[in-house]
């Protein structure tokens, strides 16, 4: 991978690229990088190789802009077979993306092991889709997509399979966990039903819930959104890699006319 989401720079601080940006505005981010960027500093907080990541929910706090970001971490709550964990993402020095995670202990559960989604359809009988007319592109290109059913532009649930063209950190190849993130905050763009030039349906917040983490490049989306009558919306999605489900993601979402 020859360019990145971001430059690191030092010190906890990160130079946000032109692929972060999202389809809302050209001075903003897609939450897709900095999900992952948080999920990289959960990784890497205090780590022991006994627990594993379990959940991870990202309050979005404000348009995060495409620009320089200070990243921090630390245990909230230790333990010996549960920790709690939190990372903030600030930009100018006020925060913009705040995560919590769960940190469980490593059990061997292979016998037992229930995925309850059937597998997504093969990459091989997809097809690839390219970013709509009318979306601000950045992070859109910055990935690759293969549609399994329905696309951006058909109102409804879809899937699609996607990987990165470009890499979440300078240098750094990103792991399973990393993509994942990566692509999970898009089950609302992937499945929405109404028209982006007429309204924005903008989530709040992003929660993933993992069975294991993703093994290869790539992760396929399998989503749908829900609209209440008030202006709220629910984005539900199961996220695979090629050997199966690996996780649930949820995105509450704002519903409102441009």
């Amino acid at each position: 991978m020859d360019d990145a989401f971001y430059l690191p720079l030092g010190e906890g601080r990160f130079a946000a690229t032109k692929h972060t940006i999202g389809p809302w505005s050209a001075d903003s981010q897609h939450m897709g990088p900095p999900a992952a960027l948080l999920a990289r500093a959960l990784q890497q907080c205090a780590p022991r190789e006994d627990l594993e990541l379990a959940r991870i929910t990202v309050e979005i706090l404000g348009p995060v802009p495409v620009a320089e970001l200070e990243l921090r971490a630390e245990v909230l709550r230790p333990g010996r077979a549960v920790e709690l964990l939190g990372a903030e993402l600030l930009a100018d020095g006020r925060p913009v993306a705040r995560a919590s995670a769960w940190r469980i202990v490593r059990t061997d559960t292979t016998g037992i092991a229930v995925p309850t989604a059937r597998a997504l359809v093969p990459l091989s009988e997809s097809v690839q889709v390219h970013p709509p007319e009318g979306w601000i592109d950045g992070y859109l290109s910055a990935m690759e997509w293969f549609a399994v059913r329905g696309d951006w532009v058909q109102p409804g649930a879809a899937a699609a399979w996607a990987r990165q063209r470009v890499a979440l950190v300078e240098g750094e190849e990103p792991n399973g966990l990393q993509r994942l993130m990566a692509v999970a905050d898009s089950g609302n763009g992937l499945s929405n039903r109404l028209d982006i030039r007429e309204w924005m349906f903008i989530n709040t917040e992003l929660t993933v819930h993992l069975l294991r983490e993703p093994d290869g490049e790539w992760i396929g989306l399998d989503a749908e959104t829900a609209i209440g009558p008030t202006g709220l919306g629910i984005a539900s999605s199961v996220l695979h890699d090629r050997a199966g489900m690996v996780a649930r993601g949820a995105q509450e979402l704002l519903i409102r006319p441009r």
